[in-house]
């Protein structure tokens, strides 16, 4: 019987996490510093700060888990000061020391991120860094103090890619709506292939590692995600079950000057939706290697087509305010 510590089970993935784990009736609980979005998901809840470590060591002791998924952090990359971070940093180290403190635990998975090897994101070993900004950097710590923690018992480290679907703190409230309401336009020329992964494949990859052979997940790191796709497919797929088109694309050269005379006026305060981040996020390749993932634990069981329809359902319950 597993008894399953998640940590930031408030959050997006973890929300997806634990509905799984409910239907599967696993024993777990949810530290997060946040209460559930869900009120099916509150009685598993304890509020506790990762940075408290008196605290969270006093519930390892109590809950005596035998499996540790972390997945507390601050994930945005709003930030360019490391110490803003602290929580994937000190916050990393202190489950660590809790987890060297409980003797059942068997098994740990703990969760970086596709920014810890900037675009195209094609590491030639698990230990080649090349960090996108302070959130990448957090996460190469937390990675580093995992492999020198001298763990006893088995752990993997995973690294989502660009995940979507139910429950995503930011989409609803921007990429998904400025679709709803026709306004997103598209730069033209070859498609950028991106990873992105459905929340609901992630969350099966991720109780696959918990239960797979020791010798497959103990000491490896996988990335988590669908295999890569062309961004504009992903884009139209979402596009078309919204309003029942695709979008409109532009030139690329006008679409990048836009996103210079925005990248200029951000310089003086004044915010324009297209800048010259944005411009290279939707026209270069960022692919991780899903492959190791994919041959372990199988391909992803829903489609882009079963996610995007998930999604959508779930979004238009957000978008009148009868989410649950």
């Amino acid at each position: 019987m597993m008894r399953i510590l998640v940590t930031g089970g408030s959050g997006f993935i973890g929300t997806n996490l634990i509905d799984m784990l409910l239907e599967r009736n696993v024993q777990f609980v949810n530290l997060d510093v946040k209460s559930p979005p869900k009120k099916t998901h509150e009685s598993y809840w304890q509020e506790c700060d990762v940075l408290d470590l008196d605290l969270t060591m006093s519930i390892f002791d109590e809950f005596q888990p035998t499996h540790v998924v972390h997945l507390a952090a601050r994930t945005d990359t709003l930030s360019s000061n490391l110490e803003d971070y602290k929580v994937n940093t000190n916050g990393s180290a202190n489950i660590l020391q809790c987890i060297k403190g409980v003797p059942d635990v068997q098994r740990i998975i703990i969760t970086s991120s596709q920014f810890v090897c900037a675009p195209p994101g094609t590491p030639k070993s698990d230990e080649d860094y090349n960090p996108v900004g302070a959130y990448g950097a957090s996460k190469v710590i937390s990675e580093k103090l995992t492999r020198s923690a001298e763990l006893s018992c088995i752990w993997t480290i995973v690294r989502p890619t660009n995940i979507w679907g139910p429950w995503h703190p930011r989409y609803p409230k921007e990429f998904w709506l400025v679709l709803k309401k026709r306004l997103y336009v598209h730069p033209g020329g070859k498609p950028a292939i991106r990873s992105y992964g459905y929340v609901r494949n992630v969350v099966i990859q991720m109780m696959k590692i918990l239960e797979a052979p020791p010798s497959i997940v103990d000491r490896k790191v996988y990335y988590l995600g669908d295999p890569p796709i062309s961004l504009l497919d992903w884009v139209n797929g979402f596009s078309t079950a919204i309003t029942g088109k695709p979008v409109q694309t532009v030139p690329r050269w006008f679409f990048k000057m836009l996103a210079t005379a925005g990248s200029i006026l951000g310089v003086f305060g004044i915010r324009f939706p297209i800048q010259l981040s944005r411009y290279r996020s939707m026209t270069e390749d960022y692919f991780s290697p899903m492959e190791p993932t994919i041959m372990n634990f199988g391909p992803p069981l829903y489609s882009l087509e079963d996610g995007i329809k998930e999604t959508v359902d779930w979004l238009k319950s957000y978008w009148n305010g009868s989410f649950s």
